[in-house]
C-alpha cells in the first residue's frame, strides 16, 4: 500500500520565491496536475541536473491543452498544437536556475509523484 501523502525537501532555487531551498512541501498523490498548480515530479533520465531524484516545478500545460510555445522555448518546433496524452509542461518559477519544459520540453506524467498541498513547518 503506498502512501497518500509524502513529504519532499525542496533542494535548490528553481522555485523562488515560492518555495526555497530546504523547505519542506506535503504532496498529495493519487490526482491528476491542473494548470497552477505546482507538482513532484522524477528528474528525467540524463539530465544535467543528475537522475534518480525528485524536483518540484509548477504545471503550465497538460494534455489536450494548446503546445504553450511562448513559455517553453524546447516546444518551439514540435508538429502538435496540442500537449499530448500522457505529457505535461513544467516550469520553474525561477527561470534563471531552472531545468524544466524550457529545455526539457514535455514531461510524462507517469513520473508525476504527487502535487504539492503546503508547505510543513520547519
Amino acid at each position: 500500500m503506498s502512501r497518500k501523502l509524502i513529504a519532499v525537501i525542496v533542494r535548490g532555487v528553481s522555485m523562488e520565491p515560492t518555495y526555497r531551498d530546504g523547505d519542506r512541501v506535503l504532496a498529495r498523490r493519487g490526482h491528476s496536475p491542473v494548470v497552477g498548480q505546482v507538482v513532484v515530479v522524477e528528474i528525467p533520465t540524463g539530465s544535467p541536473v543528475g537522475t534518480g531524484g525528485w524536483m518540484i516545478k509548477r504545471v503550465v500545460a497538460v494534455a489536450g491543452d494548446p503546445v504553450p510555445r511562448d513559455r517553453a522555448d524546447a516546444l518551439a518546433d514540435v508538429p502538435e498544437d496540442r500537449v499530448p496524452a500522457g505529457k505535461i509542461v513544467l516550469v520553474g518559477d525561477n527561470p534563471a536556475a531552472s531545468y524544466d519544459s524550457r529545455t526539457a520540453g514535455y514531461f510524462r506524467t507517469d513520473r508525476v509523484l504527487g502535487i504539492a498541498i503546503r508547505r510543513l513547518a520547519p
